[in-house]
């Protein structure tokens, strides 16, 4: 029996099985938890169906974090199947192309600005929100995907990197709000990872061979390693960590010069 046996979780973000999610699900659906996909919108929905198929579920439901309408909506749609929640992953950030490659003032706008912070950062505290009658007395635990960006200036990484700040401050405010209903929040910080998501980061590929060069295990983390952290910090074997950052990143994050 896994240490999630019987833990009913929403994981968002699941756009193919490179990503950081589906590492996500697939180590919780491994440690027993009953697992609840999203999807962005119909294009993605059969894939997303096909994944939840894989990890023995029929939940997948459609969830566009830029409307409160849909986020409503989504967690009616799950309480109409399930009469709690236990976790959420919350695996979801985006920002326009162009605000990702050059310069960074060169590059900001207004609206680029707004979007990145909006969708990173605020649809974690709207799914909170949200689902808060769900996860309540569950000692429940709410999961964000940050990045080193979030404390340090990297390059092409942009205004992407202060949301990821807003996102890390988010985990606090959270953790100190929702932890007197018995939830916990944390985030995990991830090395880079050759993602659909981190493909649109200009020169990604020189990025990730700098961390093969210069991070203490001389590798990139994997997802299967991100999605393990994932399941430890969303089981109770971490029912005394909340308002967290942990990193997952071989290391990456304690060197000075590289």
């Amino acid at each position: 029996m896994g240490f999630l046996q019987d833990k009913r979780i929403l994981i968002t973000g699941v756009a193919s099985n490179r990503s950081i999610a589906w590492g996500c699900a697939t180590a919780m659906h491994r440690e027993g938890a009953q697992i609840a996909l999203t999807y962005q919108n119909d294009k993605l929905k059969p894939r997303v169906e096909e994944f939840a198929s894989q990890l023995g579920s029929d939940i997948a439901l459609p969830l566009d974090v830029g409307s409160d309408r849909q986020i409503a909506h989504c967690f009616a749609a799950l309480e109409e199947r399930w009469d709690g929640l236990d976790a959420i992953v919350h695996a979801i950030a985006y920002a326009p192309k162009y605000e990702l490659e050059g310069d960074y003032v060169d590059a900001l706008t207004r609206e680029g600005f707004n979007t990145a912070h909006e969708i990173s950062s605020y649809s974690f505290s709207a799914l909170a929100k949200a689902s808060r009658h769900l996860m309540e007395g569950r000692n429940g635990s709410l999961l964000t995907m940050s990045f080193l960006g979030a404390q340090r200036a990297v390059p092409n990484y942009n205004v992407m990197g202060l949301a990821k700040a807003s996102l890390e401050a988010n985990v606090r405010y959270l953790a100190a709000s929702l932890g007197p209903h018995g939830t916990r929040v944390n985030a995990i910080s991830a090395g880079p990872i050759y993602t659909l998501a981190a493909a649109g980061i200009s020169h990604f590929r020189a990025m990730l061979n700098q961390v093969e060069k210069h991070t203490p295990l001389r590798r990139t983390v994997t997802t299967e390693e991100v999605g393990n952290a994932a399941a430890f910090l969303c089981s109770d074997l971490a029912s005394g960590i909340t308002g967290d950052v942990l990193y997952v990143d071989t290391g990456f994050n304690i060197l000075g010069l590289g």
